[in-house]
């Protein structure tokens, strides 16, 4: 049995229809990517797996049924979501944005550790913690959004667009401390991302969105490595 089982999903935004029927797994430890070009539906699957737009079909977790559960329900359950434009509170500090992270943690779980722990995958966010969050760059800012997220300690981290606007450099940083991060925390991810050259060296595993269906599916390696792929859906 998958983490996540997602079958014959459909979402919609009034009266248009973003996704149409998709079928997809993610396995407990592994990483997966949705590609596709912008409109394709890859946001959508990312909140609609946590109840953030109207949907129809199955969505499952760790063998329950979470279709029709409020978001906040679906976080309890271990799900981490990062959306596309970060989503952190600008007014509080650093350091009240990372235990805000924890809120829906059991009560006796060592907060302070893994503060600290975050402070060590992020040294940026260490020496910044007293800061407004709204005071940060937009990549320290992405780095705070991302660490709120672990401070949930989720089985399933949702990332949408991690690299938007960062610039190369600080893009291959982050990619390589959410690559530490899996393994340290065994976190499974499901990650949006329009890199696609980048996230498909990260990913185990990838589907190619096209006009709200799963129009390819693979192993990231190998979809990386074939041309015709390569220029008809990733275009690089």
């Amino acid at each position: 049995m998958s983490l996540l089982e997602v079958e014959g999903l459909y979402a919609s935004y009034g009266p248009v229809e973003a996704l149409h029927g998709i079928d997809f797994e993610v396995d407990e430890g592994q990483t997966v990517a949705i590609l596709g070009p912008n409109g394709a539906g890859k946001t959508t699957t990312l909140r609609a797996i946590c109840g953030m737009v109207d949907t129809e079909g199955s969505v499952s977790f760790d063998g329950e049924s979470i279709a029709g559960k409020a978001t906040e329900d679906i976080a309890r359950r271990g799900i981490a979501h990062v959306p596309e434009g970060r989503g952190i509170f600008p007014t509080l500090s650093v350091d009240e944005n990372l235990r805000l992270g924890a809120h829906v943690r059991k009560k006796g779980d060592d907060v302070a550790d893994d503060v600290a722990r975050c402070r060590r995958w992020f040294p940026r966010l260490e020496e910044r913690s007293a800061q407004t969050a709204g005071s940060l760059s937009g990549g320290e800012q992405q780095m705070l959004a991302i660490a709120r997220a672990v401070m949930m300690r989720p089985r399933l981290l949702l990332l949408d667009e991690p690299s938007l606007g960062l610039a190369p450099i600080l893009t291959r940083e982050l990619f390589r401390v959410l690559r530490e991060i899996a393994e340290e925390q065994s976190t499974t991810m499901l990650v949006v991302e329009q890199n696609a050259s980048l996230v498909l060296e990260f990913a185990d595993y990838a589907h190619v969105l096209e006009a709200g269906q799963i129009a390819l599916s693979g192993d990231a390696a190998q979809l990386s490595e074939d041309d015709a792929i390569k220029r008809s859906y990733l275009a690089y």
